[in-house]
């Protein structure tokens, strides 16, 4: 069966359920979950009933589609996503974004928690995410090309929307809530960095590392889409002090950021 095929029954399923068209895409990564919650008439969908979607097996995240209005928006969000070192191939971890492109969406807003590498960041820090460097040697677009989806040879020259960037910044200024801003370097996993694997992703021009975000935002742009790029900064991770880390203490910081990643992201959504 073709992906075309697969993405049309999953898209089919979907609408099944839901009688909305969502306008808005929201995937939600680790403790950042929550956002999801707060969807009003909210139609929850597990990822088991969706055809062809994989299921969430990291701690933090739930494992549904939530569809639904949340600031005036439409929204279909990702409570949880998937990851390439859960052992699901690249395609499996990008197939929900073009199911999402198939509804109908066309901005679509991303986070993930990721550790600090710019020594001006702490814990806690927002980063609004203007580029990105793909460390995975992976690509969701290796293969014969769909040209139904996109190009051949999408451009990545504006991965994140700089409109979106503008906004989200504008937005958190009025806000009165601190971002910084940076370059996201996305890894495989699932073992952390060591220290001089940090100190090389630093010096090409990575200000944060994480195990998410890049093949969705690959993919979102192969077919148009506009991304905006939120990362939660649960850690530091500078080379030369770093310090052992647990996913438990990535999971726990992006709760107590919680509250100030909700409302930019709800405030941001209402301004589209």
């Amino acid at each position: 069966m073709s992906l075309q095929d697969k993405v049309s029954e999953a898209i089919k399923i979907v609408q099944e359920h839901a009688h909305v068209e969502p306008q808005v895409g929201l995937i939600l990564g680790s403790g950042l979950g929550d956002l999801a919650e707060d969807i009003k008439d909210a139609l929850v969908i597990p990822y088991k009933d969706i055809p062809y979607f994989p299921e969430s097996t990291v701690a933090g995240h739930k494992g549904q589609l939530v569809i639904g209005e949340l600031n005036g928006k439409q929204v279909v969000a990702m409570q949880g996503r998937f990851h390439f070192y859960e052992g699901y191939n690249i395609q499996d971890v990008t197939f929900p974004v073009r199911v999402m492109q198939g509804l109908g969406i066309h901005r679509l807003i991303v986070t993930n928690a990721c550790g600090g590498m710019n020594q001006s960041f702490e814990p806690g820090d927002l980063m609004i995410i203007n580029d990105h460097l793909n460390m995975t040697g992976e690509n969701p677009l290796i293969g014969k090309n769909d040209d139904t989806f996109g190009p051949r040879f999408p451009d990545m020259s504006e991965a994140y929307s700089k409109d979106l960037r503008k906004l989200a910044k504008s937005i958190a200024t009025k806000e009165d809530i601190k971002v910084q801003e940076g370059v996201y370097a996305g890894i495989t996993g699932p073992s952390f960095n060591t220290p001089a694997e940090l100190i090389m992703l630093r010096h090409l021009g990575a200000d944060a590392v994480g195990m998410s975000t890049v093949p969705e935002v690959i993919v979102a742009n192969h077919m148009g889409m506009e991304v905006l790029g939120i990362s939660c900064v649960t850690d530091m991770a500078i080379g030369e002090a770093l310090e052992p880390l647990t996913h438990d203490q990535v999971v726990a910081v992006a709760d107590q950021t919680k509250p100030t990643f909700i409302r930019l992201v709800r405030s941001t959504l209402e301004a589209m």
